[in-house]
This record gives C-alpha cells, structure tokens and sequence, in this order.
C-alpha cells in the first residue's frame, strides 16, 4: 500500500532522521530520494537484505530502485531494490502525524538526540564493511598524468574525447546528522536527483545527480545530453555565462551520441531542445532535451533500449564509446563501482526516472570517498580538469567533510 504525508520545515530533519533509523535497523536495503524540481521526497525498503539481481528489461519489473555500477557485471544485471514498503509525503506542506502508516510512526516516539545517535553508530558501523584504501586515484600527479595520456591518445585519433575520473577521501565531520545534512541538500540542489541509497555489505551511497539517463511516464520518453562546466559566478550567471568551443564541441559530442542510438534502432520521429545553459547546485552545465512519443512511433519498450544503448555515456566515459572504456579500464587504477553508473526509481506510481550516479558520495565508516570526472578533448588543459573535478567533489564534499584543521 502506498502512504503519502505531509511535513513541516520544524519537523524535516527530525523525521528524516527516522526514516533512516528504520532503514538502517531493518537489516534491509532501501532509498530515499526526491527528483528534480519536485517537492515529494520518497523512500523505499526492500524486505530482503541482499536486493534481486535484474536485467535492464525494466518495463516487467515491480516497484522498486535499480543500481547499477559504471561497469558491466558478468552477467549484465543491477541491483533492484523491491518496494516492498513504500512512503513519500510532501515536504512544501503541513505535518500530518495522524496520517502516518505505523511502521513510519515507530521511531518517532523516540527522542530526537536518541534517534540522531542510533542513526550516526549505525551509518558508520553498516558503511565501515565497505571500506577500501583506493591506490593513487586522489592524486594531483596522478590524474595529471591521466589527463595527458588522454590527450595523446586523442591525438593520435584513438579518441575523439575521455572522462578520466578521481577520487577524494576524506573523513567525515564528527557532528555528521544524516537528517539535516540531506535535508539541506535538498534546499541546495532542487534541479537535481537527491538520493541516499544503501545495499547491506555493497554500499552506501549519497548523492545530487544532475543528468537523467532515462525517464518513461505514460507513453512519452525523455532523455538529456549534458556536458560542459563552469562555476556558476554574478548576479545572473544562467545569462552572462561564456562558453568555450571546448565545452560547446563537448556536448555537441554528446547529443551526437544520444542521435545515433536513435538510428541503430531506426527511430527518427523525436524532439531536440538545446542546448541551453542550466545551473546544477554551484556550476552551470550545458544541456539539450531529447523526447519521443512511444505510442506514435510504436516503441512500447524504448526505455529499457536506450537504457541498455547509452550506458555508459559519452558524458562519463567518452567517444568513440569501446576504445574510451578500455583506456579508462586501463588507466584508471580505481574501481567506480556505483559512480558513472545509474540509479533511479523504476514503475513507482508508473513513472520510471533513471539518473547517471554524479555529484555521489560513498560512505565507508569514518570517511566518504567523493568521485568526479572530467570530459577531456583536444583543446583541454590538464590543471583545468583538476581544478573541474575539484569543484565537483564539493558538491557534496562540503556537506559531509570534517574541517581542515
């Protein structure tokens, strides 16, 4: 059954904080995420430990939250966390307790400190199994050099474009509250996917992706080719942002990508918006907008083939798409697991929203690895692409991030 609520802004946290509790206490894998320009935050919980393992076939899936990693598993499949319990409410109106399903209510009869502390023990004793030392992968030099080997092998017209990526440990805030940390998240980012997600001994994972991979509700599609960044600066910075002809050939690579997916299937009847400069929390991006009739062009199951098609993108991963994966498989000495990959609720009250896993955080005992990349081209400068990724990492790095001493 499904339950929806309503919050006021005295009581979020708090009630934020006990909805982690009691994903968290289950046991159970579950999400909590709001979508781009929305005010409905929603939170599912499977009733088993370790989620089902899923084809892309999403169409003849039950509700659920589909996480799949940057690279192919042997058998193709993602994570699927089953909605076996469902919630959401409003967070832009008043706080209804009274209209709380009871399994909601529980922890509430709590203290707030008391809940907060459970919640802080437990997402650091159910993350800390997952920890791992990466090798060189936060590294200056190392990603310099990353950089560089990217530039000759563009050069040298293995490549048209590469998006190295890197890591920043660091260690987190000892007054981190899960509760309000996503909540302010969810007042810093409102154009972006807000999510927190996490899977018994596979991960635990926070994040504000700014790029749908793909998204079905009724008969229509939608897909977006986003690339380019810049620091979003002035009193107007949607309307007096420059771009370079790197960041323009940059996404212009991208939209090309998404039109020759549409070919290999032979599908020609879509709509192109763009591109047009959009803010994502502090940077501006370029993006256009792709959608298609499925009922007009008899394309039932498109989502799950784009899915299947775009991923990975030419935005995380580069062109031409197999020889910019293996130079990164090759290069990269870090594995991005959940990073790059996507991430999204699928056939929740019939609409399905799948996001690339950007501006993502894993959580790993007393520290988070943050992860960012940075599309490369002929024109790149390897100290701009640091300084890009830089800027990434802050996106969430500055809610969670104990201070330099």
């Amino acid at each position: 059954m499904n339950y929806t609520v309503t919050s006021s802004p005295t009581t979020q946290s708090e009630f934020l904080d006990s909805l982690f509790l009691k994903g968290l206490d289950s046991g159970k894998s579950f999400a909590v995420w709001r979508k781009p320009k929305s005010q409905k935050l929603e939170f599912l919980l499977d009733d088993k430990a370790t989620p089902a393992r899923v084809d892309l076939s999403f169409e003849e899936l039950p509700a659920g939250f589909i996480v799949h990693p940057f690279a192919d598993q042997e058998d193709k499949k993602a994570f699927f966390i089953k909605s076996n319990q469902y919630f959401s409410f409003q967070l832009d109106q008043d706080f209804v307790q009274e209209d709380f399903p009871e399994w909601v209510k529980s922890p509430i009869n709590q203290s707030s400190e008391a809940i907060k502390s459970q919640v802080k023990s437990l997402i650091r004793k159910k993350s800390e199994s997952t920890f791992t030392r990466e090798a060189e992968s936060d590294q200056k030099p190392h990603f310099i050099r990353l950089v560089q080997r990217g530039l000759v092998a563009i050069e040298s017209g293995v490549l048209e474009k590469v998006v190295p990526a890197r890591t920043k440990q660091v260690q987190i805030s000892d007054d981190f509250d899960l509760g309000q940390t996503f909540l302010e998240m969810l007042e810093a980012y409102p154009n972006s996917f807000v999510n927190f997600f996490h899977i018994p001994q596979i991960g635990t994972w926070i994040g504000a992706s700014p790029e749908v991979l793909i998204e079905t509700k009724g008969d229509q599609f939608y897909t977006m080719a986003l690339a380019g960044t810049q620091p979003a600066s002035g009193e107007n910075p949607l309307k007096s942002a420059a771009w370079t002809q790197k960041e323009i050939e940059e996404q212009a690579l991208v939209c090309r990508y998404i039109v020759e997916c549409f070919k290999k299937i032979r599908l020609r009847e879509y709509d192109e918006h763009g591109p047009k400069t959009v803010m994502a929390g502090s940077l501006l991006h370029l993006r256009s907008d792709f959608r298609v009739d499925m009922r007009a062009t008899g394309f039932s199951q498109l989502g799950s083939v784009m899915l299947d098609l775009l991923h990975p993108t030419s935005a995380v991963c580069g062109m031409p798409r197999k020889e910019a994966h293996e130079f990164l498989q090759e290069n990269e000495d870090f594995d991005r697991s959940f990073f790059a990959g996507f991430i999204g609720p699928v056939n929740v009250q019939e609409e399905t929203s799948i996001f690339v896993n950007l501006r993502t955080a894993s959580l790993r005992g007393e520290n988070a690895i943050l992860y960012a990349g940075a599309g490369v081209t002929e024109d790149s400068d390897p100290e701009k692409e640091w300084e890009e990724t830089e800027l990434k990492c802050q996106i969430i790095g500055k809610f969670i991030q104990k201070p330099s001493a």
